[in-house]
């Protein structure tokens, strides 16, 4: 496992975390295929076609989620396991599928506030006495909720208490940064200050973090765009996420929110969102030697106004001296994954290219989107064009 002892700081009671798609990286479709007439291995080989290797279909009961289990073997796509029947009858569910190769780990529930946090490690603990070998997954609410109602002081509070009452192998959390309101689209204020949270909480606990990608408009967020979900999903790798999650895969049937275009409509036909996310995807897995098991060490920004909750670049790793841009800025993050090093540039800006001017010494390697390496001399690419949302990644030693 590329992940083994990364995360090996744990409390006494928190199970080591553990990649459930082993040496891939998750990538992860909520409202995934849905049943009935579409649990097919059909149906699973077509959303392993689009890059994800988890499917979390909510399923009613625990005879569809033994049909989900029966479709998707051989599609290379694994379940996170759920049904109404597995809080009540706990012991019962999880002994009947954890033998299956093809369970990915146990969803205990979503958005939960403090408040629930004791009743949530009462249901973690009957899934853990019966099986200790899969994750035990839950999300967490976003910093865009009051701290009145999440039941804390603050929103840092409130993940810390998660880790240490709950204590799940990672945290996940969602956040939805792209809005359209009064024909304007832009990026909300507090998008990179919850990633900073978040980041931070993991890290001091000795955890890993999985992030969101929104891929299915609804009422406030528009279409989603290659700009955005690359934005969204980009920025997650450069704060060292360890999985990337869409909020959805398949069009949910709810009238209250509105939702539409996601990658699969609600009649089961692919829309133009579907090859987005694909693309998209695939980059991701050309880059799972990069991302996979790797840490942000040091995460920075620029610009003349800085992304709420951040802070400029402490200092930038050698060999390079000097990244500056003449647009809105830029998010800078050194990685590292065991012995490699990366630095990584993304383009905070979802409507304008910028250009980037590099000061480097010495040979570094471009990593290109497709996974190979290219060398570049000190003289070389001092000066580039990041288009909206886009992203560079230089390897150093």
């Amino acid at each position: 496992m590329l992940l083994t002892g990364m995360y090996a700081a744990v409390t006494a009671d928190r199970i080591p975390y553990k990649n459930p798609t082993d040496e891939e990286f998750p990538i992860l479709a909520w409202y995934s295929v849905l049943p009935e007439s579409n649990l097919t291995p059909q149906r699973y080989a077509e959303l392993r076609n689009a890059g994800f290797n988890i499917s979390f279909s909510h399923f009613a009961s625990a005879a569809q989620a033994a049909e989900g289990l029966k479709a998707c073997k051989g599609t290379g796509v694994k379940l996170m396991m759920m049904c109404p029947e597995m809080e009540a009858n706990t012991a019962k569910v999880v002994n009947r599928f954890k033998d299956d190769e093809m369970v990915a780990g146990w969803f205990l529930r979503d958005e939960p506030t403090a408040h629930g946090f004791k009743a949530l490690r009462e249901f973690r603990d009957r899934v853990y006495e019966a099986d200790r070998n899969h994750t035990v997954y839950l999300n967490l609410l976003p910093s865009l909720v009051s701290a009145e109602a999440l039941g804390t002081k603050d929103y840092e509070e409130y993940v810390q208490r998660f880790v240490d009452e709950v204590a799940l192998p990672q945290i996940s959390y969602d956040f939805y940064p792209i809005v359209e309101e009064g024909g304007k689209t832009y990026v909300r204020p507090s998008f990179y200050e919850n990633l900073e949270t978040v980041r931070n909480v993991a890290a001091r606990n000795g955890m890993p973090f999985w992030a969101f990608v929104l891929s299915t408009a609804h009422d406030p967020y528009p279409t989603p765009t290659s700009v955005h979900m690359r934005l969204e999903a980009f920025s997650a790798l450069a704060y060292g996420a360890q999985c990337i999650q869409y909020f959805t895969y398949w069009t949910p049937e709810r009238t209250v929110w509105n939702f539409h275009n996601a990658p699969v409509a609600k009649d089961g036909r692919r829309t133009h969102v579907y090859y987005l996310v694909k693309e998209l995807n695939n980059e991701i897995r050309n880059l799972t030697w990069v991302f996979l098991g790797a840490k942000a060490v040091n995460v920075g920004h620029t610009g003349k106004e800085l992304p709420l909750g951040t802070r400029q670049p402490e200092q930038l790793p050698a060999p390079f001296s000097k990244i500056e841009a003449d647009g809105q800025g830029l998010l800078i993050s050194h990685l590292e994954n065991g012995t490699k090093h990366f630095l990584m540039i993304v383009n905070r800006d979802i409507d304008n290219a910028q250009n980037v001017e590099i000061e480097k010494t010495g040979k570094v390697r471009k990593v290109l989107p497709d996974g190979t390496q290219r060398k570049i001399r000190a003289k070389e690419e001092q000066r580039l064009t990041l288009e909206p949302g886009g992203y560079v990644i230089y390897r150093f030693d």
